[in-house]
């Protein structure tokens, strides 16, 4: 499956940026271990088995710029199925830079963001599904964005995909022998059969769709909203929960007039903590402002810290407020903080409602309470179900274009539509589905998908 150009010899440093003990410079292509040769001094690597070691130092002319290690990977045992050869340097980005240089000067050019999964996914290493999974484990940031990202690189999410390919396939290829045979009226596809097809792919479709918005959250992290009025103690639970001094704290009302932002991961799942600037009315525009923001990202939550000044609001009050988070979707926790300044019968008042926990924001027993009652709050099981979560907005735009497809099949079945009809359905749902793993590419989908990719990768 490889494409016409793809045949030079890339290079690019693999490891991250900056100085570090040891970094490693890739190369891969057609010339890949002959251009390798050319600055290696110890052996002749055009000589040397795949998959060995060798010491030895790399030059420029007489030169020397550093020891190193250069492992070989010849095609097709490799990531790309191409010749790969890695140097192991010193991280000094000075000789990094001077051995990408000399390999450039031996007929080698410089990768593009992705190149080298691309090209793996250009010579049918694995799909385009696996390849976008790669950058999701490079940038997992949990336990439960890793799992994900590794259930589908190891090819979980497209062998579902290519099982429902696979039928609808079947099906389509019958409707299309009956094209040949029109005239003689034979049906090689029953209609009952395709209904109950459709309905059942569409069941499994609509699933993986419905799983996008936990996905998304695996991905991007869960945004919780600390919110409340002025002194109520959201800054102070920012900075305990993250273990700094994120924000500002004071005795002062509106101190916080913009939103922070912070991310840290709890039981294996990333959550983006927001504090906001306390909700009351206000003259002074610029708490206003921070006012609205406060509003808008309530909004977009995906649970809300709600808190509240045991030491000072009525439980009346507080009552009121919590009547209203329970008309609104986004699930909520209500926190009473200063209860060590309450008696004890306004903290049992507070606790009889709904979804509240009564704490100091500054104890620390009590800090690992509301972390493990934030936990059961977003049902934490739900992100180790090992099936199947889809993660990525392509893949779940396709898979509503498929499923938008397959109700025109359906449709056309109860409308009694000629076979010509129905397969252009049926192929325009193929279609959608390829897309997720690359049966169906156009240069700018895999430009725009690769370009996202480290430059090393």
């Amino acid at each position: 499956m490889q494409q016409t150009g793809w045949h030079d010899t890339i290079v690019a440093l693999a490891t991250p940026q900056g100085v570090g003990a040891l970094a490693i410079i890739r190369l891969s292509g057609e010339q890949a271990i002959a251009i390798a040769d050319k600055m290696f001094y110890g052996k002749n690597l055009t000589e040397q088995p795949s998959h060995t070691l060798h010491v030895g130092t790399i030059r420029d002319g007489e030169t020397i710029i550093d020891e190193v290690v250069v492992g070989l990977f010849k095609a097709p045992r490799s990531f790309t199925k191409e010749d790969i050869v890695e140097i192991t340097c010193h991280g000094s980005m000075y000789i990094v830079k001077q051995i990408v240089m000399l390999a450039v000067h031996h007929g080698a050019r410089l990768a593009k963001p992705g190149e080298f999964t691309q090209r793996a996914f250009l010579n049918g290493k694995f799909d385009l599904a696996q390849a976008e999974a790669i950058a999701d484990l490079i940038h997992a940031d949990s336990e439960a964005a890793r799992k994900t990202a590794m259930y589908q690189m190891r090819g979980g999410f497209s062998r579902e995909i290519k099982a429902l390919r696979d039928e609808l396939v079947h099906f389509a290829s019958l409707i299309e022998l009956e094209l040949d045979f029109s005239e003689e009226d034979v049906e090689f596809a029953s209609r009952q059969q395709l209904r109950k097809l459709v309905d059942n792919i569409n069941q499994k479709i609509t699933g993986l769709i419905d799983s996008f918005e936990l996905g998304n959250v695996i991905k991007n992290g869960l945004p919780t909203v600390i919110a409340g009025k002025p002194n109520a103690g959201k800054s102070t639970l920012l900075n305990a929960l993250l273990r700094e001094e994120r924000a500002i704290v004071s005795e002062i009302a509106g101190t916080t007039r913009d939103v922070i932002e912070d991310e840290m991961t709890l039981g294996g799942i990333t959550f983006r903590f927001i504090d906001t600037a306390g909700l009351r009315e206000t003259s002074d525009t610029i708490e206003a402002i921070g006012v609205e923001k406060t509003k808008q990202k309530l909004a977009e939550a995906g649970l809300i810290l709600f808190m509240f000044d045991l030491s000072t609001e009525p439980i009346e009050a507080i009552r009121s407020e919590i009547v209203r988070l329970e008309r609104q979707p986004t699930p909520y926790l209500a926190i009473g903080n200063k209860a060590d300044l309450c008696d004890k019968d306004h903290i049992t008042a507070f606790e009889e409602l709904p979804n509240s926990i009564a704490m100091s924001a500054l104890d620390e027993k009590d800090l690992q309470q509301l972390e493990e009652a934030i936990l059961q709050k977003v049902n934490i099981e739900a992100f180790n179900t090992g099936s199947t979560v889809v993660t990525n907005l392509r893949h779940e735009q396709a898979l509503v274009h498929a499923r938008q497809a397959l109700n025109q099949v359906v449709a056309g079945i109860e409308q009694g539509i000629s076979n010509d009809l129905l397969a252009l359905d049926i192929r325009q749902a193929l279609h959608h589905l390829g897309e997720i793993t690359g049966e169906i590419t156009t240069d700018d989908l895999l430009a725009n998908i690769f370009s996202k990719f480290c430059i090393g990768k």
